[in-house]
């Protein structure tokens, strides 16, 4: 049985060196693909284009999403996200540098999950992975 595969949404190249370097000390062992912007997410997760074949992008149970990015904002896909039956237990879990008020009420109203703030630990990706996958799935530690 392969774990659980896991989609990071975040248009900063640093930021994805940082959480698959974070990921993988925190001991993680699911699949970790990694699309850019918004308008990527929802390819992706629609399986349009090259995102079409799920053994090479297989459906992810958890979706760490970034707030502000090009084309369309994590607002926007969490919109796309929740207004969609066949995500309905997807997970999503927001990852942004922002601490407004407004853009975590914003991201709750419309479905997300959690809410981490960057910068992110390896305990706190480990936590929320560990977390989310023991409610859909099982563990997902090694």
């Amino acid at each position: 049985m392969s774990l659980p595969a896991i989609l990071l949404v975040d248009d900063d190249p640093l930021t994805v060196r940082i959480f698959q370097h974070i990921f993988m000390k925190a001991g993680l062992k699911n699949p970790l693909y990694v699309v850019y912007d918004g308008d990527q997410a929802i390819s992706y997760l629609a399986g349009h284009d090259k995102y079409a074949n799920r053994d090479l992008f297989p459906m992810p149970t958890l979706v760490f999403l970034d707030l502000y990015m090009p084309r369309k904002s994590g607002h926007e896909v969490l919109a796309w996200i929740r207004n969609l039956q066949a995500f309905k237990n997807l997970q999503v879990v927001v990852l942004t540098s922002s601490s407004n008020t407004t853009d975590i009420e914003k991201a709750y109203e419309l479905g997300a999950n959690s809410y981490l703030l960057k910068p992110v630990t390896a305990e706190s990706i480990k936590e929320m992975v560990d977390i989310f996958a023991t409610q859909i799935s099982g563990n997902c530690l090694p």
